[in-house]
Order: C-alpha cells, then sequence, then structure tokens
C-alpha cells in the first residue's frame, strides 16, 4: 500500500516514514501543503497523513480542495491542534480521521488500516442531485446556485432524500428517520412538509410514487424520458405506479 504524508516538521516525517515502511508501507513524503496537495492529486496513493497546520496551504484547505475535484482519496489528519472544534472542522472538511499529536503510533496504525478497509468509495461533504446541493455542516442549501432558507425539519427531510438520490423513499421510512419516535406525530407530517419543501426547491424535484413513497430527482429529469409512459413508473414488482409531480 502506498502512502503519502504531509507533515512540515521533517523529524517528524522522517520518523513516519521509517516507521511506516518497517510496517510494508511505501511512502512518499511532502513538507507543505501545497506540494501535498499536487502529490496526492497525481500519486496513485491508497492513503494521506496529513498535517493542518501547513506551510502555503493548510491541511484544511487541501482536504476541501481534494474534495471539490471529487477525489476520494482517504485521510487522517494528524494534528496539535486537539481543540473539539479544530476536530470537527477537519471532519467536517472532508477528512476520514483526526488524530491529535502527540500520538500514539499503535493507534495510528489500526486507524490507518481502518481507512484502508473502507477504501476509496465517494464520500462528498456536499451532497447533490442535480442542482440541489446540501452541505450538512454549514446547514446551507442552495437551488440553481441560489440559497435557500429551511426550517430544521425541512432541511432534515431534504438531507435524507438527497442521500438517496433517484431512490424511492416510503413514508414509513421518513417518519421513522426525519421524526422524533417518541412523539406522537400526525400521520400527514410528511405530505405536509413534503409540500413545505416543494415550494423551497420546486415540484419538479421532488416526485410522488403514488402508493410506494417519495423521491428526489435532478430539475433536468422527467418520468418520460425513461422506458415507461409519460406519467407512470414501474414498480419493483413491475407494476406501473403513478408519479406525480
Amino acid at each position: 500500500m502506498r502512502l503519502l504524508v504531509v507533515e512540515d516538521e521533517e523529524r517528524l516525517a522522517a520518523a513516519l516514514r521509517r516507521g511506516l515502511q518497517a510496517e510494508g508501507f511505501a511512502v512518499d513524503v511532502a513538507h507543505d501543503g501545497q506540494d501535498g496537495l499536487e502529490m496526492a492529486r497525481h500519486g496513485g496513493y491508497d492513503a494521506m497523513i496529513l498535517d493542518v497546520m501547513l506551510p502555503r496551504l493548510s491541511g484544511y484547505r487541501v482536504v476541501r480542495q481534494l474534495r471539490a475535484e471529487r477525489q476520494w482519496l482517504p485521510v487522517l489528519m494528524l494534528s496539535a491542534k486537539d481543540g473539539e472544534y479544530d476536530q470537527a472542522d477537519g471532519l467536517d472538511c472532508g477528512a476520514d480521521d483526526y488524530l491529535t499529536k502527540p500520538f500514539s503510533y499503535v493507534v495510528l496504525l489500526a486507524r490507518l488500516r481502518a481507512l484502508l478497509r473502507r477504501g476509496t468509495q465517494a464520500r462528498p461533504v456536499v451532497l447533490a442531485c442535480g442542482d440541489v446541493e446540501l452541505d450538512p455542516a454549514e446547514k446551507r442549501v442552495l437551488v440553481g446556485g441560489a440559497e435557500v432558507t429551511l426550517t430544521t425539519r425541512e432541511f432534515a427531510l431534504l438531507e435524507y432524500l438527497i442521500r438517496r438520490p433517484g431512490e424511492v423513499v416510503s413514508k414509513t421510512e421518513l417518519l421513522d428517520h426525519v421524526w422524533d419516535a417518541a412523539l406522537d406525530t400526525a400521520p400527514n407530517a410528511v405530505e405536509v412538509y413534503i409540500g413545505y419543501l416543494r415550494r423551497k426547491i420546486g415540484r419538479d424535484r421532488l416526485e410522488t410514487v403514488r402508493g410506494a413513497g417519495y423521491r428526489l430527482v435532478a430539475a433536468h429529469a422527467r418520468a418520460g424520458e425513461n422506458a415507461a409512459p409519460a406519467g407512470e413508473n414501474a414498480g419493483p414488482a413491475g407494476e406501473k405506479q403513478r408519479v406525480e409531480r
């Protein structure tokens, strides 16, 4: 496995390289954020250990840029910034793990192995479906590039749907995951909030599949663009389900 270590403290970088090489890893080292970003883009690495306080480009900016470019290289941030907000910022930027200095080398190896087991599947910081973008950390929603203000419940509903774009999500599932199960929620709560959400993001982005649930789609998607007749969609059992907007 090939690793990239981005660390400006040369003695620590050298120690990490020796220790990781002894464990069988191939290791390259960069000493500033800009060089680390370029190497991460083109080096074909399996994971990266990234300091936060780096010359030229901070670790936060490095990982943000990688994620913006849809580069899913697993990133372990290693930093002396040990405040809870520092750690939250690192993870919200797109890092997969955060370890504070001084650190246990045994724990570092274990966390690195865990990252490598997960692989490089997509892990976007900002979720998107068509021109609808949702940032869970910043609690921001953009529709067609314009910011839209949502209530807490509307945001939670959209976040659940945008994590499953194009899938039909049942009313029961939405009640279970978006509403508090301990509360006596009115049966029509989902329909009411779907209506609120449609008015804010556009009706054509949120479909009702009668008898099945709701589906978030890209604005340009139309039911008539697939093999089913206009206004209908084939259900999982082959039965046609009416799609409403």
